[in-house]
């Protein structure tokens, strides 16, 4: 008996597990309008539905297209949150990309005398004019060794030249005082004579 209890308690366990499973609805729209095909009853090639169950998935339809639109609206609302998002970063990337263009230019270039410059131009400008000033200042020091040098040699030559000037006079006037005399002396004898 024992079993006979045992294969009737599996036996019913087995049927409501099966029957849970096949009674499960499909609670969709589409599920409600077969179940509702299903159910109802045929008049010639007509199908009638029962009132209660038209109104039952009148109102599921018209819920699930409630939710629907409201799902749609809420939808659209963060659609158009998102794009004023998009548009205010766009603005704000743009402005960002301005500013970084200026703060980009200001630092590659030099403010001289009122005219921005790119820093390269500038180099090569500053090069330029120490390069040139440097080749200024080697020919004026060249030009200045080469005058002081002739200078030297002039004052040099100057004193040698004064230096015979000097001698040449002192010679010229011993040589007058010599003729002087010669001549004082031929005078004296002429005068005794």
């Amino acid at each position: 008996m024992r079993s006979k209890l045992l294969l009737f308690l599996f036996l019913t366990i087995s049927f409501i597990a099966f029957a849970q499973e096949t009674t499960e609805e499909d609670n969709s729209i589409k599920g409600q309008f077969d179940k509702i095909y299903r159910i109802s009853t045929t008049y010639q090639t007509y199908k009638v539905i029962d009132r209660d169950k038209y109104q039952n998935l009148k109102s599921n339809v018209l819920d699930s297209l409630k939710s629907s639109k409201e799902l749609i609206s809420e939808k659209e609302n963060l659609l158009k949150t998102e794009r004023d998002n998009v548009e205010q970063l766009n603005a704000s990337l743009k402005k960002t990309k301005l500013e970084l263009d200026n703060a980009l230019q200001k630092e590659n270039s030099v403010s001289l005398f009122g005219m921005h410059l790119n820093k390269i131009t500038y180099n090569l400008i500053l090069w330029t004019i120490i390069i040139l000033l440097a080749l200024g200042l080697g020919f004026f020091v060249f030009k200045f060794s080469k005058s002081n040098i002739l200078t030297n040699e002039a004052q040099n030559n100057l004193q040698d030249v004064e230096q015979e000037f000097d001698s040449h006079r002192k010679k010229s006037l011993e040589r007058e005082q010599k003729l002087r005399r010669q001549l004082q002396d031929e005078i004296n004898k002429h005068r005794n004579v």
